[in-house]
Formats: structure tokens, C-alpha cells, sequence
């Protein structure tokens, strides 16, 4: 590339970077001496032997222009309040060639510098503006049409952008899941959204690739390959050297990815049109053709720094700063244009001007449109619920012939059976939910033909083979990503997670990924999935803090998460109806407590007595989110509010407590976690002379404090109360783990106290 034309001396190290690289790409133009060729034909190479042709050069260049000038609005705006966002795409507008060589059918899950790609994708559709919709986002309106004001992301709905906002590396998985579910519907039958033969599209920085989680999303791309198994998954690694202030080693993205046998390594650069776009033409295509997963190494620069507020005049050289501001590829661009022919010193000039122009143009308009201005338009897409068309689809029972094929005849249908325990009726509804929805999955370490560690899933897999229920490698993280893949592709499935424990090894893929979809979407994209989670304590026999963790407080502290927690068969396989529907109907993301202890109990107050052991409901029974399970309705002496474990528990220790001081117990079962049944926990604490809160959870942290504020903020704060509760301890091996759990005894003494 032509050298720059001015000296160091010419920018004092104080001006404003932003200006600097603005003046750097009108000086560059207004002193280039370069000898301009015959302006080549639309169809003919921009440059003698280059990929790219006329009109592909003058679009791509047209997209960087957007890009750069959005950045450059949005570093004057910010100061007035007019824009909200200011990390920049500056340096990366390379990107906007991988936008061009895909589909605007290819899922996209992008980096926070991917305004080229944007502006280069909205290319693919008629009638878009890159420039307004952008500037609504920056502005935070609620007319954006990507989040609605939410958040400033890369979003859209009909160029198949599933908005992402300030990732890291989180958003890898999922996109490898996406590859992988669409070559999954092919093995199961299912229409999906997009063409069978698109790609998903995952770019990140150079620093984000050291991140964990994208770690473990290239270790299962290559599992996956290296079983000869698809995952048409490009992964665009945009290497700038630097991450914030950390630099990259030099050669160190080359060195650890381009010697990995079952991950395909492409370099590209990405600075040059001319030169880059070739390169990333072999890696789209090659992805495309043998649909494995594929790194393309793509060469950017970051100029302008990190954010608006990134000052790296206060901790890089100026000199440093010129040489970085020397590679902006808008430089590079420049010259191909002029070299070409194809535009003239006055012509690009023009096109620069005009470019700003509607940039800011684009700004001050959106400043003047709505923002987000009560709370209910801020929550609007985080929770949808539709009881009505929940309950009409969780009790419909339109499937009757594949019931009983599934089953094997009529008479071995799960409500013709005698009472069995929790164990046995989740896997009666597992293959029950999975009979009436096609596209449902079922998948996560030993599911398949070992049935799960506590064989709550055994049956299944011969019964729907393995490419409805299937073993994954050993990975929370990615069994999560997987779960939202096939749910971007409009499957429903049921990721299993195989203790509560390792559920906090991934749980950013709920909390951060997953359930923030339709909020920061403005309900537009949607990830129904239901969690299956062996949980909570009280196991016998095996144990210690991995197999008896109830850490509640992690999953209620989740947006939008619904958590259901049954105690008994029964309410177990009408709750797992609903949450399917809530799922399939409104997008929701659903997780399933199972108590390990309850799997396999069959009895109540003593040995044989079975009464632990409830009917399975017949097709067309539901239980609707937020109904608890009341015993001895009447019963007013004392009210226990309690969940899972602690509902069996609280019924032995009530018939102890009458026995001793001749009160009548009401139990209540909430079943429903998240959210808490508020109006319900009122209504029964208003009529209760005592009440008593059992969680097992830790003092500090569980579901106890949900239900005392209900109770409280309800009015029925003078009703004499007790809390027992978990210590706040890891749960210890062998019958040490008693002492942390509440029990029987524990519940009878706080009664002693109210007495």
C-alpha cells in the first residue's frame, strides 16, 4: 500500500484519534500520485488478477464507507446524548466480504465490529437501509428493528442476524449447534427456516478465540468432524492483535489454529479487498461443500481504540498509533478505487461526503424518534405468556394413534398402569411429550441406550432411535449451545443436564445467551427449549456437593426463566405438558428441577405403604404455570410452604406435629419456582395462624426469601413465621450431609418455637 503523505510531526499526539483517521483518509485521496489503469467493466477484476469485480469492489466499498462513518457519528453524537454506543467496527470493514460471499439465509451470529458486514448483508434484501436502522440502534429507539431500544446489536430478523450483544465468546456455541441442527432436521424430518444447505456464521476478536467458551466450541466442532459427522459452522476470527489493551502474540491465531486436523484453516486478508476477498471466498465455499467446520483467519487492525472512551494516547506510543492508523484498510480501499480507475480524487471524495452526511443525517432523525419510557415497554419480550394458548396446546391430545404406538398398544398406555414413582412417570411423559412433537429432541451425556444415570431415560432411545435421543460429549456448555442451535432452526429440545452442579459450569449460556434472546430480539427471535436437571439433595448413598446441590437462587436470578420443581409423578408429567407448550407457544426457556431423592421413592410414613406412588395423567391434563398443590386445604393451625424434597417431608412432620400439639398442617406445594405464584402464597398465608417456610437451600440464597416477601408484601407480615432452611455450606459426603439439609426434626422444632 502507498505511504501514507504526511509526516508524524503533522498529528500532535493530542488531537482526536477519530479526527485523525478521518483527516488520514481525506489527505490520503487529495495527495494520492498513483497511475490510475482503464476503469474495468462491471464483471471484469477491480484489479489484474483479483477475485473481486467492478461492481462487487464499488459495493464493498460502499459498506466500509457506512461502517466508518457510523463510527465516526457516533464518537460526536455520544458527547451530545444522541447515541449510546460507541465500540467501533473501525478497522474490521474487511468483514463486509464475508457478508457478500453468504446468504443472507446463512444464520449470522457476529461480533460487535461487524457494521461492514451489516451494512454489506442488508445488500442481500430490497427496499433496507443499513444507515437507519443502525442509526436507530446506536439512538436506542424504540423504532429499531432489531431490539426495539433495548440494546445496541447487529440484529435483524429477515437477513437472519439473531442479535448478540456485547459478546465475548458465548455466542460460539450456539452457532456451532445451529450448524449442527441443520443438518439434523434433514435426519429427522423437519422443515426448517432456511435453505438445507446454508452455513451458520460465528465471527470474534483474536482474544475472544482464548476464551473458554470458545474453546470448547471448537473442541466439539472437531468432535464432530473427526466422527465424520456435518457442522457446517464457518468461524470468522477477525485478528486484530489486541484485545481492549492485551496484545495478541504476534503469529500466536496462526499458530494454534491452523494445524488442527478436524477444524479446516483459511487466512484471508481482510485489509485489502482486492487481495482478501479470493480468500474468503475459498473458505465460504469450501464450509459450503463438505459442510465441515471451518476457521477463517480473517487480518483486521483496530483503529480509533477499543470504545469511545479508550484513550490509547494514555497507554500506547503516539508512534505506535501512527503505524496502527497507517493499516486502516479504508487506505487500502482508497487506493484500489483510485487505482482502478474507477473513481476519480473528486468522485471518492464525494462519495465520502455523502456518506457522512447521511450518516448523520440518519443520527438526528433517530434522536427525535420514541425511546423506551415506562417499565412494562421495557419488559414487554422478555416473558411472553399465553395461558390460553398455552393450556389449549399443553392438554391438546390430537396424537392418540402415535401414543399408543410409541407405548406398544392400547393397554400399555401410561394412565392404564398402576401408581408409580417420580423415576418411572418422567419417562412415561418423556416419551409421551415426544410422541406428540416430532421435532423434539432429547439429548446429554448417557441419555441414550444407558437411559441416564438414574434411568429416567431409559426406553427412549430404542424407541426413537438416535437421531431424536442421542449421547453428547461431556460438556454443559456445548450440550446448552446445542439445545439453542436446534431451537434457532424451530425444533423443541430437551437438553439434559446431568446434576444441578454442573449446570454452573455453563450457566451463562442460560443466563446470558439463551434467555436474553427475545428480550434484546424485541421477541423476534425465540429459544424454546425445557432443561432437564437432575437436582437438589437428600441422595442416599452417593453424593457429596456435585450430586446434592440445590442452588436455586442461580436459576431464579435468570430473566424469563420459567422453573418448575415437581415432587411426585403425576405433577411431574402434567408440568412437563405445560412447560412443552410454553416452549412450543412462547418461546420460552424452561427448566426442569428433578429431585434425585424422590426418583425412585415409592413411600410416605413408612416401609410399603407406597403412597408415594400417584396415577399418570391421562392426555389432556395440564398443570398450569404458577397452580401449587395444596394438602389439607382446611387446615389452618400451620401453613408450610415448601418445594421437591421438602414436600414428603413436611407431610411426616406434620402428622408429628399433630400428634404432639394437636395442630392440623396445611402443606403447600408450590411446584412453580420461577416465576413465584405470588397471589397464590398470599392467599394461602392470609388464612394461616402460623406459617413456616422449608427450603432446602442455603440460608443466604434460595427460594425462601421469594416466598417471605410475597407473604410480607402481601399483608401478612403479623402472622407468626419460621424459616428452616439449609446451612450455608457445600453439602458434605455420606450422612455428614444431613446436618446441613433440613429435616423432619428441624421442622417439628420451629413449630416448638411458635407453639
Amino acid at each position: 500500500m502507498t505511504a501514507l503523505p504526511f509526516s508524524l510531526n503533522a498529528r500532535h499526539k493530542g488531537f482526536n484519534r477519530a479526527e485523525i483517521v478521518d483527516q488520514n483518509f481525506i489527505e490520503f485521496v487529495q495527495l494520492w500520485q498513483g497511475q490510475a489503469q482503464a476503469a474495468p467493466r462491471d464483471g471484469e477484476p477491480v484489479l489484474p488478477g483479483s477475485a473481486l469485480d467492478a461492481q462487487g469492489f464499488r459495493d464493498l466499498l460502499g459498506s466500509q464507507l457506512i461502517s466508518r462513518h457510523l463510527d465516526l457519528m457516533a464518537r460526536v453524537l455520544r458527547v451530545q446524548n444522541k447515541v449510546f454506543y460507541t465500540i467501533g467496527s473501525s478497522g474490521h470493514e474487511g468483514n463486509a466480504m464475508v457478508a457478500r460471499l453468504t446468504r443472507h439465509t446463512d444464520p449470522a451470529f457476529l461480533h460487535y465490529r461487524s457494521g461492514g458486514f451489516m451494512a454489506e448483508r442488508f445488500r442481500k434484501l430490497p427496499g433496507m437501509d443499513p444507515v437507519m436502522d443502525s442509526a436507530l440502534s446506536f439512538a436506542a429507539s424504540m423504532e429499531d428493528p432489531a431490539s426495539g431500544g433495548r440494546h445496541k446489536v447487529w440484529g435483524s430478523k429477515p437477513l437472519w442476524v439473531l442479535p448478540q450483544t456485547s459478546t465475548i465468546a458465548s455466542h460460539l456455541p450456539k452457532a456451532f449447534g445451529t450448524a449442527v441442527a441443520i443438518e439434523q432436521a434433514r435426519r429427522i424430518g423437519h422443515t426448517l427456516p432456511v435453505p438445507e444447505d446454508s452455513i451458520a456464521i460465528c465471527s470474534f476478536g483474536d482474544a475472544s478465540s482464548n476464551h473458554a467458551t470458545a474453546q470448547t466450541a471448537f473442541n466439539a466442532a472437531g468432535w464432530t468432524a473427526y466422527q465424520k459427522l456435518p457442522a457446517p459452522v464457518l468461524f470468522v476470527c477477525e485478528d486484530n492483535g489486541i484485545g481492549i489493551s492485551v496484545k495478541t502474540p504476534s503469529g500466536w491465531i496462526a499458530n494454534n489454529f491452523s494445524r488442527r486436523p478436524d477444524l479446516d484453516y483459511f487466512y484471508a486478508d481482510g485489509l485489502d479487498l482486492a487481495e482478501g476477498y479470493g480468500q474468503v471466498q475459498a473458505a465460504v465455499e469450501h464450509c459450503r461443500r463438505t459442510r465441515r467446520p471451518t476457521f477463517l483467519h480473517l487480518r483486521t487492525t483496530r483503529v480509533m481504540g477499543h470504545a469511545g472512551t479508550d484513550f490509547e494516547i494514555e497507554w500506547r506510543s503516539v508512534e505506535e498509533l501512527f503505524a496502527l492508523e497507517a493499516t486502516d484498510p479504508l487506505l487500502r480501499s482508497a487506493e484500489i478505487a483510485l487505482a482502478s480507475g474507477l473513481y476519480t480524487r473528486e468522485s471518492l471524495l464525494e462519495l465520502y461526503e455523502a456518506t457522512r452526511k447521511q450518516c448523520f443525517a440518519a443520527a438526528e432523525d433517530a434522536d427525535r424518534r420514541p425511546r423506551l419510557g415506562t417499565l412494562a415497554e421495557v419488559m414487554k419480550p422478555l416473558a411472553p405468556y399465553t395461558p390460553a394458548a398455552v393450556k389449549a396446546e399443553a392438554e391438546r391430545a390430537d396424537y392418540a394413534a402415535r401414543r399408543a404406538e410409541v407405548f406398544g398398544g392400547e393397554e400399555k398406555l401410561p394412565e392404564k398402569q398402576p401408581p408409580r414413582h417420580l423415576a418411572i412417570q418422567i419417562g412415561q411423559a418423556l416419551h409421551d411429550v415426544m410422541a406428540k412433537y416430532p421435532e423434539s429432541l432429547l439429548f446429554g451425556e448417557d441419555v441414550a441406550l444407558k437411559g441416564g444415570v438414574y434411568t429416567v431415560t431409559k426406553g427412549l432411545f430404542k424407541t426413537f432411535k438416535g437421531n431424536r435421543v442421542f449421547n453428547t460429549l461431556l460438556d454443559e456448555t456445548v450440550i446448552l449451545g446445542l439445545a439453542q442451535g436446534y431451537a434457532n432452526m424451530g425444533m423443541l429440545p430437551m437438553p439434559e443436564i446431568q446434576y444441578l452442579a454442573y449446570f454452573h459450569n455453563a450457566c451463562d449460556q442460560i443466563r446470558g445467551e439463551a434467555c436474553s434472546l427475545q428480550f434484546f430480539s424485541n421477541d423476534q427471535y425465540r429459544n424454546p427449549l425445557v432443561m432437564r436437571v437432575a437436582s437438589l439433595g437428600y441422595q442416599k448413598g452417593f453424593g457429596g456437593h456435585f450430586h446434592n446441590d440445590n442452588s436455586i437462587a442461580a436459576l431464579r436470578d435468570i430473566p424469563g426463566l420459567v422453573v418448575g420443581c415437581p415432587s411426585r409423578g403425576d405433577d411431574a408429567a402434567a408440568m412437563l405438558r405445560t412447560l412443552m407448550a410454553l416452549a412450543k407457544v412462547d418461546g420460552r426457556v424452561c427448566a426442569f428441577l428433578e429431585p434425585i431423592a424422590l426418583y425412585m421413592t415409592k413411600d410416605l410414613y413408612e416401609a410399603g405403604d407406597g403412597l408415594w406412588q400417584y396415577a399418570y395423567p391421562a392426555p389432556g391434563e395440564a398443570l398450569p404455570l404458577g397452580e401449587g398443590r395444596v394438602y389439607e386445604q382446611d387446615a389452618d393451625d400451620l401453613v408450610v410452604f415448601t418445594f421437591g424434597n421438602g414436600v414428603p417431608m413436611a407431610l411426616r412432620a406434620a402428622r408429628e406435629i399433630e400428634q404432639k400439639r394437636g395442630w392440623r398442617t396445611r402443606v403447600v406445594d408450590l411446584r412453580w419456582l420461577a416465576p413465584l405464584n405470588d397471589a397464590f402464597i398470599v392467599e394461602q398465608a392470609r388464612s394461616a395462624k402460623r406459617i413456616l417456610v422449608l427450603d432446602e437451600g442455603r440460608r443466604s440464597a434460595g427460594v425462601g426469601e421469594g416466598i417471605i416477601t410475597a407473604i410480607v408484601e402481601g399483608g401478612c407480615g403479623a402472622t407468626p413465621l419460621q424459616r428452616v432452611v439449609g446451612a450455608d455450606t457445600y453439602t458434605p459426603l455420606a450422612g455428614a450431609a444431613l446436618l446441613v439439609l433440613p429435616g423432619e426434626a428441624e421442622i417439628v422444632a420451629a413449630a416448638d418455637r411458635m407453639a
